[in-house]
């Protein structure tokens, strides 16, 4: 076991709550959502910090666990009867644009694809790693990531936007 104290717990927090943010963000969508994922994780993370080997791994593994329970615990949207106009004009609104419909496009991927999909492809973990945090084999990982991606590049919401390369740009 690794010994970490409480001054590692605050490094940790510091240094890696922006990009658990943003996993998480990637997993549901919404920042608001994200942001109490990732405080509910950190939060329970804190009370066996001493005990816990590999950090990252095991709180990443809390913030999908997190994600799920909330999903489960609210399966509706809000449905606005008037949508805001939005001028897609200002090429900084186009980006946000771009990345609510890929975060539309992920919510409607099955939840074990989206975790799959997002800690590939957004946090360039490697498939070992996934398959630890998701507790499957690397085989599903891999299928699971097939299908995901093959969903994702069908849906209409996508059409138009750049596709990423093999070597990670865009095309």
């Amino acid at each position: 076991m690794t010994e970490q104290g409480p001054g590692d717990f605050r490094e940790f927090v510091q240094s890696r709550s922006d990009k658990l943010v943003h996993f998480a963000f990637w997993m549901t969508g919404n920042w608001e959502d994200a942001k109490d994922a990732v405080q509910e994780s950190l939060a329970k993370a804190s009370l066996s910090w001493e005990r816990i080997e590999k950090p990252d791994a095991y709180v990443h593994r809390l913030v999908v666990n997190s994600v799920r329970r909330g999903y489960r615990a609210r399966r509706r949207e809000v449905l606005v009867a008037d949508p805001p106009e939005v001028d897609v004009a200002d090429p900084g609104l186009e980006a946000v644009t771009s990345r609510a419909e890929l975060a539309g496009a992920l919510r409607r991927l099955p939840r074990k694809q989206r975790a799959v999909v997002v800690l590939r492809c957004c946090l360039d973990l490697p498939v070992a790693d996934v398959a630890r945090m998701l507790h499957c084999s690397a085989g599903t990982v891999k299928s699971q990531l097939s299908k995901g991606l093959a969903k994702l590049s069908q849906d209409p919401e996508l059409r138009g936007m750049p596709r990423p390369s093999a070597r990670g740009g865009t095309t």
